[in-house]
Protein backbone atom coordinates (compact mmCIF):
# COMPACT_ATOMS: atom_id res chain seq x y z
CA UNK A 1 0.00 0.00 0.00
CA UNK A 2 1.41 3.38 -1.01
CA UNK A 3 0.97 6.24 1.50
CA UNK A 4 1.56 9.97 1.40
CA UNK A 5 5.00 9.81 2.97
CA UNK A 6 6.13 7.36 0.30
CA UNK A 7 5.27 9.92 -2.37
CA UNK A 8 8.08 12.33 -1.47
CA UNK A 9 10.23 13.79 1.31
CA UNK A 10 8.59 13.94 4.73
CA UNK A 11 7.53 17.39 5.92
CA UNK A 12 6.29 18.76 9.19
CA UNK A 13 2.59 19.52 9.60
CA UNK A 14 3.37 23.25 9.75
CA UNK A 15 5.34 23.07 6.52
CA UNK A 16 2.57 21.14 4.82
CA UNK A 17 -0.10 23.56 5.99
CA UNK A 18 1.92 26.50 4.71
CA UNK A 19 2.61 24.90 1.35
CA UNK A 20 -0.63 23.14 0.56
CA UNK A 21 -3.03 24.71 -1.92
CA UNK A 22 -6.27 23.41 -3.35
CA UNK A 23 -5.61 23.47 -7.07
CA UNK A 24 -5.16 20.22 -8.91
CA UNK A 25 -1.50 19.36 -9.19
CA UNK A 26 -0.57 21.17 -5.97
CA UNK A 27 1.44 19.71 -3.07
CA UNK A 28 0.12 16.56 -1.49
CA UNK A 29 -1.19 16.39 2.08
CA UNK A 30 1.05 14.81 4.70
CA UNK A 31 0.31 11.81 6.88
CA UNK A 32 1.02 12.96 10.43
CA UNK A 33 0.77 9.42 11.81
CA UNK A 34 -2.44 10.17 13.73
CA UNK A 35 -4.83 7.32 12.95
CA UNK A 36 -7.94 9.05 14.31
CA UNK A 37 -10.23 11.47 12.50
CA UNK A 38 -13.28 13.66 13.04
CA UNK A 39 -16.60 13.23 11.23
CA UNK A 40 -19.94 15.05 11.05
CA UNK A 41 -22.40 12.41 12.28
CA UNK A 42 -26.17 12.70 12.57
CA UNK A 43 -27.53 10.51 15.38
CA UNK A 44 -31.20 11.43 15.01
CA UNK A 45 -33.51 14.37 14.47
CA UNK A 46 -31.84 17.60 15.69
CA UNK A 47 -28.83 15.61 16.88
CA UNK A 48 -25.64 16.14 14.87
CA UNK A 49 -22.25 15.65 16.51
CA UNK A 50 -18.57 15.86 15.71
CA UNK A 51 -17.51 12.30 16.47
CA UNK A 52 -13.99 10.93 16.64
CA UNK A 53 -13.53 7.72 14.70
CA UNK A 54 -10.72 5.49 13.56
CA UNK A 55 -9.26 6.57 10.27
CA UNK A 56 -10.32 3.98 7.66
CA UNK A 57 -7.79 1.88 5.77
CA UNK A 58 -8.26 1.40 2.04
CA UNK A 59 -8.86 -2.15 0.90
CA UNK A 60 -8.08 -3.65 -2.47
CA UNK A 61 -9.42 -1.42 -5.23
CA UNK A 62 -9.95 1.53 -2.86
CA UNK A 63 -8.24 4.82 -2.11
CA UNK A 64 -8.13 6.81 1.11
CA UNK A 65 -9.24 10.37 0.46
CA UNK A 66 -8.12 13.26 2.67
CA UNK A 67 -11.31 15.28 2.35
CA UNK A 68 -10.90 19.05 2.04
CA UNK A 69 -14.33 20.48 1.18
CA UNK A 70 -17.96 19.41 1.37
CA UNK A 71 -21.14 21.13 0.21
CA UNK A 72 -24.32 20.91 2.28
CA UNK A 73 -27.32 19.55 0.37
CA UNK A 74 -31.01 19.40 1.17
CA UNK A 75 -30.77 15.71 2.09
CA UNK A 76 -28.11 16.53 4.72
CA UNK A 77 -30.50 19.09 6.21
CA UNK A 78 -33.39 16.61 6.13
CA UNK A 79 -31.45 13.93 8.02
CA UNK A 80 -30.45 16.56 10.61
CA UNK A 81 -33.90 18.12 11.03
CA UNK A 82 -36.13 15.05 10.66
CA UNK A 83 -33.92 11.97 10.96
CA UNK A 84 -35.02 11.02 7.46
CA UNK A 85 -34.69 12.06 3.84
CA UNK A 86 -37.55 11.04 1.58
CA UNK A 87 -38.30 7.40 2.35
CA UNK A 88 -34.91 6.75 3.99
CA UNK A 89 -34.92 6.92 7.80
CA UNK A 90 -32.02 6.70 10.21
CA UNK A 91 -31.61 3.38 11.98
CA UNK A 92 -28.04 4.14 13.10
CA UNK A 93 -25.72 7.18 13.20
CA UNK A 94 -24.76 8.38 9.72
CA UNK A 95 -21.85 10.47 8.44
CA UNK A 96 -23.42 13.16 6.27
CA UNK A 97 -22.33 14.42 2.87
CA UNK A 98 -22.30 13.37 -0.78
CA UNK A 99 -20.76 16.54 -2.27
CA UNK A 100 -17.06 16.46 -1.41
CA UNK A 101 -13.54 16.58 -2.79
CA UNK A 102 -9.99 16.31 -1.51
CA UNK A 103 -6.68 14.59 -2.17
CA UNK A 104 -5.67 10.96 -2.33
CA UNK A 105 -3.82 10.04 0.87
CA UNK A 106 -3.28 6.31 0.29
CA UNK A 107 -3.75 3.81 -2.52
CA UNK A 108 -5.06 0.35 -1.76
CA UNK A 109 -3.77 -2.71 -3.53
CA UNK A 110 -4.68 -3.16 -7.21
CA UNK A 111 -5.31 0.56 -7.75
CA UNK A 112 -3.70 1.93 -10.90
CA UNK A 113 -3.92 5.21 -12.79
CA UNK A 114 -4.19 7.36 -9.65
CA UNK A 115 -1.52 9.04 -7.56
CA UNK A 116 -1.05 9.94 -3.93
CA UNK A 117 -1.60 13.67 -3.50
CA UNK A 118 -3.85 13.90 -6.56
CA UNK A 119 -6.80 16.30 -6.26
CA UNK A 120 -10.07 14.47 -6.91
CA UNK A 121 -13.80 14.48 -6.43
CA UNK A 122 -16.16 11.53 -6.11
CA UNK A 123 -19.11 10.05 -7.98
CA UNK A 124 -21.26 9.23 -4.94
CA UNK A 125 -23.31 6.38 -6.46
CA UNK A 126 -22.43 2.70 -6.63
CA UNK A 127 -24.78 0.04 -7.95
CA UNK A 128 -25.67 -2.90 -5.72
CA UNK A 129 -25.96 -6.20 -7.55
CA UNK A 130 -25.25 -7.11 -11.15
CA UNK A 131 -26.10 -3.67 -12.55
CA UNK A 132 -28.20 -5.15 -15.36
CA UNK A 133 -30.96 -2.88 -16.63
CA UNK A 134 -33.78 -3.64 -19.07
CA UNK A 135 -33.00 -2.64 -22.64
CA UNK A 136 -35.37 0.33 -22.50
CA UNK A 137 -33.25 1.77 -19.64
CA UNK A 138 -29.85 0.95 -21.13
CA UNK A 139 -27.24 3.36 -19.81
CA UNK A 140 -29.60 5.05 -17.35
CA UNK A 141 -27.84 3.80 -14.24
CA UNK A 142 -29.44 6.54 -12.13
CA UNK A 143 -32.66 4.51 -12.46
CA UNK A 144 -31.14 1.24 -11.27
CA UNK A 145 -33.34 0.11 -8.35
CA UNK A 146 -30.56 -0.53 -5.80
CA UNK A 147 -27.89 2.16 -5.50
CA UNK A 148 -25.70 2.98 -2.54
CA UNK A 149 -25.22 6.74 -2.35
CA UNK A 150 -22.77 8.44 -0.02
CA UNK A 151 -24.48 9.99 2.99
CA UNK A 152 -27.67 7.92 2.62
CA UNK A 153 -29.74 5.83 5.04
CA UNK A 154 -31.54 4.01 2.23
CA UNK A 155 -29.71 0.77 3.12
CA UNK A 156 -28.99 -0.85 6.47
CA UNK A 157 -26.15 -0.64 7.23
CA UNK A 158 -26.21 2.96 6.02
CA UNK A 159 -23.71 4.39 3.54
CA UNK A 160 -21.60 6.95 5.36
CA UNK A 161 -20.90 10.17 3.50
CA UNK A 162 -17.81 12.28 3.05
CA UNK A 163 -18.13 14.91 5.78
CA UNK A 164 -15.10 13.55 7.59
CA UNK A 165 -11.40 14.21 7.54
CA UNK A 166 -10.80 10.93 5.68
CA UNK A 167 -13.00 8.59 3.62
CA UNK A 168 -12.25 5.39 1.75
CA UNK A 169 -13.68 5.41 -1.78
CA UNK A 170 -13.70 2.72 -4.44
CA UNK A 171 -11.28 3.73 -7.18
CA UNK A 172 -14.00 3.50 -9.85
CA UNK A 173 -15.83 6.38 -8.11
CA UNK A 174 -12.82 8.71 -8.11
CA UNK A 175 -12.76 11.58 -10.61
CA UNK A 176 -9.47 13.53 -10.92
CA UNK A 177 -9.85 17.30 -11.00
CA UNK A 178 -8.63 19.17 -14.08
CA UNK A 179 -5.71 21.55 -13.65
CA UNK A 180 -6.83 24.88 -12.25
CA UNK A 181 -9.99 23.50 -10.57
CA UNK A 182 -9.85 23.83 -6.78
CA UNK A 183 -11.06 21.11 -4.46
CA UNK A 184 -13.75 23.52 -3.24
CA UNK A 185 -15.02 23.87 -6.80
CA UNK A 186 -14.59 20.12 -7.28
CA UNK A 187 -16.93 19.46 -4.35
CA UNK A 188 -19.65 21.19 -6.40
CA UNK A 189 -19.18 18.92 -9.42
CA UNK A 190 -21.87 16.62 -8.00
CA UNK A 191 -24.71 19.19 -7.87
CA UNK A 192 -23.53 20.64 -11.18
CA UNK A 193 -23.87 17.12 -12.60
CA UNK A 194 -27.48 17.05 -11.36
CA UNK A 195 -28.10 20.32 -13.22
CA UNK A 196 -26.41 19.12 -16.40
CA UNK A 197 -28.45 15.92 -16.33
CA UNK A 198 -31.64 17.98 -16.04
CA UNK A 199 -30.62 20.17 -18.97
CA UNK A 200 -29.82 17.03 -20.94
CA UNK A 201 -33.37 15.77 -20.39
CA UNK A 202 -34.74 18.74 -22.34
CA UNK A 203 -34.69 19.28 -26.10
CA UNK A 204 -31.72 21.07 -27.64
CA UNK A 205 -31.30 24.48 -25.98
CA UNK A 206 -29.27 26.26 -28.66
CA UNK A 207 -30.53 29.82 -28.94
CA UNK A 208 -33.80 29.12 -27.12
CA UNK A 209 -35.40 30.93 -24.18
CA UNK A 210 -35.40 28.98 -20.93
CA UNK A 211 -37.21 29.57 -17.64
CA UNK A 212 -35.87 28.23 -14.33
CA UNK A 213 -38.38 28.38 -11.48
CA UNK A 214 -36.73 28.06 -8.08
CA UNK A 215 -33.21 29.41 -7.64
CA UNK A 216 -31.80 27.48 -4.73
CA UNK A 217 -28.39 25.86 -5.35
CA UNK A 218 -29.71 23.35 -7.90
CA UNK A 219 -31.88 25.91 -9.70
CA UNK A 220 -28.99 28.36 -9.93
CA UNK A 221 -26.76 25.60 -11.26
CA UNK A 222 -29.45 24.79 -13.85
CA UNK A 223 -29.20 28.44 -14.90
CA UNK A 224 -25.44 28.01 -15.39
CA UNK A 225 -25.85 24.63 -17.09
CA UNK A 226 -28.45 25.99 -19.51
CA UNK A 227 -26.16 28.87 -20.38
CA UNK A 228 -23.24 26.44 -20.83
CA UNK A 229 -25.37 24.27 -23.14
CA UNK A 230 -26.19 27.19 -25.42
CA UNK A 231 -29.49 28.65 -24.22
CA UNK A 232 -30.13 32.00 -25.89
CA UNK A 233 -31.89 33.64 -22.95
CA UNK A 234 -32.32 32.41 -19.38
CA UNK A 235 -35.06 33.76 -17.10
CA UNK A 236 -34.96 32.88 -13.40
CA UNK A 237 -37.83 33.15 -10.92
CA UNK A 238 -37.93 32.83 -7.14
CA UNK A 239 -39.52 34.24 -4.00
CA UNK A 240 -36.19 35.33 -2.46
CA UNK A 241 -34.19 38.29 -3.70
CA UNK A 242 -30.96 36.72 -2.41
CA UNK A 243 -31.55 33.62 -4.53
CA UNK A 244 -32.27 35.76 -7.57
CA UNK A 245 -28.99 37.61 -7.02
CA UNK A 246 -27.14 34.29 -7.11
CA UNK A 247 -29.05 33.26 -10.26
CA UNK A 248 -27.99 36.49 -11.96
CA UNK A 249 -24.38 35.86 -10.97
CA UNK A 250 -24.68 32.34 -12.41
CA UNK A 251 -25.83 33.65 -15.79
CA UNK A 252 -29.53 34.56 -15.73
CA UNK A 253 -30.40 37.32 -18.21
CA UNK A 254 -33.61 38.26 -16.41
CA UNK A 255 -35.11 37.55 -13.01
CA UNK A 256 -38.67 37.58 -11.71
CA UNK A 257 -39.24 38.25 -8.00
CA UNK A 258 -42.46 36.40 -7.28
CA UNK A 259 -42.61 37.79 -3.72
CA UNK A 260 -43.42 41.28 -5.03
CA UNK A 261 -45.99 40.18 -7.58
CA UNK A 262 -43.78 39.81 -10.62
CA UNK A 263 -45.35 37.03 -12.66
CA UNK A 264 -43.76 34.28 -14.67
CA UNK A 265 -43.19 34.92 -18.38
CA UNK A 266 -45.54 33.46 -20.95
CA UNK A 267 -45.05 30.87 -23.68
CA UNK A 268 -41.57 29.67 -22.77
CA UNK A 269 -40.53 26.65 -24.85
CA UNK A 270 -38.41 24.95 -22.19
CA UNK A 271 -39.02 25.31 -18.45
CA UNK A 272 -37.13 23.81 -15.50
CA UNK A 273 -39.09 23.56 -12.25
CA UNK A 274 -36.53 23.46 -9.45
CA UNK A 275 -38.53 24.53 -6.41
CA UNK A 276 -40.30 21.23 -5.78
CA UNK A 277 -43.32 23.16 -4.47
CA UNK A 278 -46.68 21.70 -5.57
CA UNK A 279 -48.24 25.19 -5.45
CA UNK A 280 -45.78 26.27 -8.16
CA UNK A 281 -46.92 23.69 -10.69
CA UNK A 282 -50.02 25.53 -11.89
CA UNK A 283 -48.24 28.83 -12.67
CA UNK A 284 -45.25 26.98 -14.14
CA UNK A 285 -47.43 24.93 -16.47
CA UNK A 286 -49.19 28.12 -17.55
CA UNK A 287 -45.80 29.71 -18.29
CA UNK A 288 -44.84 26.76 -20.51
CA UNK A 289 -45.66 27.25 -24.18
CA UNK A 290 -48.25 25.07 -25.87
CA UNK A 291 -46.43 21.94 -26.94
CA UNK A 292 -43.47 22.95 -24.76
CA UNK A 293 -41.36 20.94 -22.33
CA UNK A 294 -41.31 21.12 -18.54
CA UNK A 295 -38.42 19.37 -16.77
CA UNK A 296 -39.13 18.62 -13.12
CA UNK A 297 -35.85 18.96 -11.21
CA UNK A 298 -37.14 19.88 -7.74
CA UNK A 299 -38.17 16.90 -5.63
CA UNK A 300 -41.94 16.80 -5.24
CA UNK A 301 -43.48 15.42 -2.03
CA UNK A 302 -44.23 11.73 -1.79
CA UNK A 303 -47.63 12.39 -0.27
CA UNK A 304 -50.82 13.86 -1.72
CA UNK A 305 -50.67 17.60 -2.30
CA UNK A 306 -53.02 19.94 -4.21
CA UNK A 307 -51.75 21.21 -7.54
CA UNK A 308 -53.39 22.80 -10.58
CA UNK A 309 -52.44 20.54 -13.49
CA UNK A 310 -55.10 21.26 -16.12
CA UNK A 311 -52.70 23.00 -18.49
CA UNK A 312 -50.63 19.83 -18.74
CA UNK A 313 -53.38 18.34 -20.89
CA UNK A 314 -54.92 21.30 -22.68
CA UNK A 315 -51.55 22.76 -23.69
CA UNK A 316 -50.07 19.32 -24.54
CA UNK A 317 -47.02 19.93 -22.39
CA UNK A 318 -44.33 17.27 -22.14
CA UNK A 319 -43.55 16.91 -18.42
CA UNK A 320 -40.24 15.12 -17.82
CA UNK A 321 -38.70 14.01 -14.53
CA UNK A 322 -34.99 14.39 -13.81
CA UNK A 323 -33.29 12.30 -11.11
CA UNK A 324 -29.69 12.64 -9.96
CA UNK A 325 -27.35 11.89 -12.90
CA UNK A 326 -25.54 9.14 -14.78
CA UNK A 327 -21.98 10.14 -15.70
CA UNK A 328 -22.59 13.88 -16.05
CA UNK A 329 -20.10 14.46 -13.25
CA UNK A 330 -17.49 14.02 -15.99
CA UNK A 331 -19.28 16.70 -18.02
CA UNK A 332 -19.34 18.89 -14.91
CA UNK A 333 -15.58 18.64 -14.52
CA UNK A 334 -15.11 19.53 -18.19
CA UNK A 335 -17.40 22.52 -17.71
CA UNK A 336 -15.37 23.66 -14.69
CA UNK A 337 -12.19 23.23 -16.74
CA UNK A 338 -13.76 25.31 -19.51
CA UNK A 339 -14.45 28.15 -17.11
CA UNK A 340 -17.98 27.60 -15.79
CA UNK A 341 -17.74 29.49 -12.51
CA UNK A 342 -19.57 27.94 -9.55
CA UNK A 343 -18.09 30.27 -6.93
CA UNK A 344 -21.01 32.78 -6.97
CA UNK A 345 -23.09 29.91 -5.56
CA UNK A 346 -20.96 29.81 -2.39
CA UNK A 347 -22.36 32.18 0.23
CA UNK A 348 -20.96 30.72 3.47
CA UNK A 349 -17.97 28.67 4.63
CA UNK A 350 -17.60 26.96 8.01
CA UNK A 351 -14.96 24.70 9.56
CA UNK A 352 -15.88 21.12 10.38
CA UNK A 353 -16.29 21.79 14.11
CA UNK A 354 -19.09 24.27 13.36
CA UNK A 355 -21.07 21.85 11.19
CA UNK A 356 -24.30 22.26 13.16
CA UNK A 357 -24.15 26.03 12.67
CA UNK A 358 -23.48 25.48 8.96
CA UNK A 359 -26.53 23.22 8.68
CA UNK A 360 -28.66 25.80 10.47
CA UNK A 361 -27.57 28.54 8.09
CA UNK A 362 -28.21 26.33 5.06
CA UNK A 363 -31.69 25.46 6.38
CA UNK A 364 -32.69 29.03 7.29
CA UNK A 365 -34.57 30.76 4.44
CA UNK A 366 -33.83 34.14 6.03
CA UNK A 367 -30.04 33.64 6.09
CA UNK A 368 -29.54 34.52 2.43
CA UNK A 369 -27.57 31.32 1.97
CA UNK A 370 -27.18 29.41 -1.25
CA UNK A 371 -24.43 26.79 -1.09
CA UNK A 372 -22.88 26.43 2.37
CA UNK A 373 -19.45 24.79 2.38
CA UNK A 374 -17.66 22.83 5.10
CA UNK A 375 -13.88 22.95 5.33
CA UNK A 376 -13.09 19.42 6.45
CA UNK A 377 -9.28 19.59 6.66
CA UNK A 378 -7.85 22.15 9.06
CA UNK A 379 -4.58 22.40 7.13
CA UNK A 380 -6.13 23.71 3.90
CA UNK A 381 -4.35 26.93 3.02
CA UNK A 382 -6.42 30.08 2.64
CA UNK A 383 -4.39 30.75 -0.53
CA UNK A 384 -6.12 27.84 -2.17
CA UNK A 385 -9.67 29.04 -1.57
CA UNK A 386 -11.90 29.74 -4.50
CA UNK A 387 -12.75 33.42 -4.84
CA UNK A 388 -15.76 34.43 -2.80
CA UNK A 389 -16.90 34.84 0.77
CA UNK A 390 -14.54 34.45 3.70
CA UNK A 391 -14.95 31.58 6.12
CA UNK A 392 -17.34 32.27 9.00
Amino acid sequence: MKTINEAGPARTVAEANTAQTLTAGGPEPVDTGDRRMRAVVVHGADDVRIDERARPVPGAGEVLLAVEWGGICGSDIAYWKKGASGTASLAHPLVLGHEFAGRIAELGDQVTGLDVGQAVTVHPARLVGDGVLPERLAGRTNLYPRVRYFGSAAFDPHTDGGFSEYRTVHATQIRPLPDGVTTEQGALAEPLAVALHAVGRAPQLDGRTVLVNGCGPIGSLVVAAARYRGAGRVIAADLASSSLAVARAMGADETRDLSVGEGLPEDVDIVFEASGAPAALGPVLRATARGGTLVQVGNLPGTAAPAALGDLVTREITWIGSYRFVDEIDDALRALRDGLDVTPLITHRFPLERAEEALAVAADPTSGSSKVMLRLTAGVSEAGLSAGVAEA
